[in-house]
């Protein structure tokens, strides 16, 4: 009888728990949206190339709350909202918007285990957009701005034993401020989507000791036979570091006995400089080879703290072939890079996917479709996105998120206006979001290309910016402007077409791509965002059609390479809002077009540099 009556309030339970969530209004739904509840959002460690053994995920539900802006007094939370889905988004629960003159709160309890209680407690989130300030048990203890990169917070000193509250405030003006916030829109429409505001990656805690590892820069170099790892430390002793490499797929023996690998030590603070063999396993689309890392840090001989994650032997570059034309280069021989744009928008979760098989599903089909490359358009993905496009082989162009206003666009001469002057307080928080994006993104392997700019969208100093971001990463290149006002600096000029590929501005100097084209449309019904709604730049009623415009104008630019392409990006990987020129409807149930097809051309793209 007792077990009977603990099985029914346990069901009460969880009833109970699950009828404080679901996904909110009858907008589009991917496959993955029925299987998500407050148990199993989004559980996996956030971090892959720096992972701990311990931490504690802090998505599910939260409390939330809609005020004014400036009014602290929040009295009765609104609701529920699920973590990490942005508040204006179905899976989030709410779907509602916020504003500019509105503040969005949160609130969660949660407990630190005893077996943390004589460490330091690192309270850590994905991204917030945009302005976030935090407490922990009424106690103020850190601020960010910046919607699209990882901080972390020490909390300590605030925490207790149970029952802690955590508290998040978060204002975003999206377009209405100056501030970088890629295709979001107040009202969308077009090219411009719906708002997102707040927690949109995973929060989470870790536990560390007094001193601990708090990043890690890994610079590959195939020329010179080694990888350099810079760790930054956060400690008050003479700093002992020892990194080892080992081979994929031979885990480490335990904790502190890693398999054997080559091995290098630093102190004080030192690069640690690990010599790999002169016939290193480097990385590619055809073979995405990552090895294992594991960093140590001692005081005296007692580690003190110990990460372990991966890194590949890759280099980006240029040089000019047998015709002088300059091309790029993976691994010292020549690459056209071909792929998607890829906006990195869910009909249900908005920023966020809403699973990590959800994630990894696009990357997949990109490489399915015969890609080898993804244009990741004004906005920043989670670290676990990067991460299956290491592990599956897909080379990224990280594009800068658009904010601000623009100037004119001049697209087929060098630009010689006025670019946008912007306040002294925009232009810092460009640059200081610029940095944050490049020092959060620096070690990832399938990054090859920096783009600064899109479209002339907020653009301003580009020669400043160009010279920076190449200093600052040598090992990677940089396309100043894709499609934008053009000027003479950086590696690459970028010019973008719809719908057919076209050269009409060409540079002998620097390698010359054509960013943007395509834009096919087909309307897919029961699978669209607004009925009533949607474009693409040409559309076609067929997938015949569809793919038969498709091939044609896939054989225009197979042609234009021996001309002086070295790679192009098709517009684009699926559907977004009313724009329905997708490889892939938004909710990724229909490839639009025959896939057989187009990767039998699109292979015969990619590989046209191969013997």
């Amino acid at each position: 009888m007792k077990k009977l009556i603990t099985f029914i309030c346990l069901l009460i339970s969880g009833l109970t728990m699950v009828g404080q969530y679901a996904p909110a209004g009858d907008s589009l739904k991917t496959r993955w949206a029925s299987e998500i509840t407050p148990e199993n959002v989004w559980q996996e460690y956030p971090r892959p190339q720096m992972k701990r053994s311990d931490w504690m995920n802090l998505n599910g539900l939260w409390d939330y709350a809609i005020r004014p802006k400036g009014e602290n007094n929040i009295g009765e939370f609104d609701g529920k909202i699920l973590v990490p889905f942005c508040i204006e988004s179905s899976l989030s629960g709410v779907q509602k918007y916020v504003g500019k003159d509105n503040e969005l709160w949160y609130q969660r309890e949660f407990d630190v285990p005893s077996k943390w209680r004589s460490k330091r407690i690192l309270l850590h989130f994905g991204a917030v957009d945009w302005k976030c300030d935090v407490w922990v048990n009424d106690i103020k203890v850190g601020s960010h701005t910046g919607g699209y990169t990882p901080f972390s917070i020490d909390i300590t000193q605030a925490v207790r034993k149970k029952g802690n509250v955590l508290k998040v405030r978060v204002w975003d003006p999206t377009d209405q401020g100056e501030q970088p916030c890629g295709k979001q829109h107040v009202k969308p429409h077009g090219i411009w989507y719906t708002p997102v505001t707040g927690i949109w990656q995973t929060v989470w805690l870790e536990p560390v000791y007094e001193n601990y590892i708090a990043d890690l820069k890994i610079i590959p170099d195939i020329d010179n036979h080694k990888v350099t790892v810079i760790p930054t430390i956060v400690s008050n002793f003479s700093k002992k570091v020892k990194v080892t490499v080992s081979e994929s797929g031979k885990p480490y023996a335990d904790g502190h006995n890693p398999c054997a690998g080559a091995t290098a030590v630093s102190i004080n603070g030192e690069a640690v400089e690990v010599p790999m063999p002169a016939d290193a396993k480097l990385w590619s689309p055809d073979y995405p080879y990552l090895y294992n890392i594991e960093v140590v840090l001692y005081q005296a001989d007692i580690v003190v703290d110990r990460v372990v994650g991966y890194f590949a032997m890759r280099k980006f570059s240029t040089a000019k072939d047998e015709n002088g034309i300059v091309r790029l280069m993976l691994n010292n021989e020549p690459v056209f890079m071909f792929g998607p744009l890829d906006q990195g928008w869910w009909c249900d979760g908005l920023y966020t996917a809403p699973c990590d098989e959800a994630l990894k599903y696009d990357i997949q089909k990109t490489k399915d479709f015969g890609f080898n490359m993804i244009r990741k358009h004004v906005k920043v993905e989670p670290a676990r996105w990067y991460y299956w496009c290491d592990k599956l082989g897909i080379i990224v162009w990280q594009d800068m998120p658009s904010g601000g206003r623009g100037p004119g666009w001049v697209t087929d001469r060098y630009f010689d206006g006025s670019l946008s002057r912007r306040t002294p307080e925009s232009e810092a928080t460009y640059k200081k979001e610029w940095k944050e994006i490049i020092d959060y993104l620096y070690s990832v392997p399938s990054i090859g290309v920096w783009v600064p700019f899109n479209e002339s969208w907020g653009q301003f100093k580009t020669p400043e910016i160009v010279e920076w971001t190449k200093s600052y990463d040598p090992s990677r290149l940089v396309n100043p402007a894709s499609g934008g006002n053009h000027y003479p600096v950086g590696d690459i000029l970028d010019i973008h077409n719809y719908p057919d590929p076209e050269m009409y501005f060409y540079d002998a100097s620097r390698v010359n791509v054509l960013g943007e084209y395509g834009g096919i449309g087909r309307k897919i019904e029961g699978h669209t965002w607004v009925p009533s709604q949607g474009w693409g730049y040409v559309e076609y009623d067929t997938e015949e059609k569809v793919t038969d415009t498709y091939v044609e104008y896939a054989n225009k630019l197979f042609n234009l390479i021996p001309r002086g392409f070295s790679a192009a990006v098709y517009t684009q990987t699926t559907d977004c809002e009313v724009e329905l020129n997708g490889l892939m409807t938004y909710d990724r149930e229909v490839v639009k077009l025959n896939e057989e097809r187009i990767r039998e051309i699109n292979l015969k793209i990619s590989n046209y540099f191969k013997k």
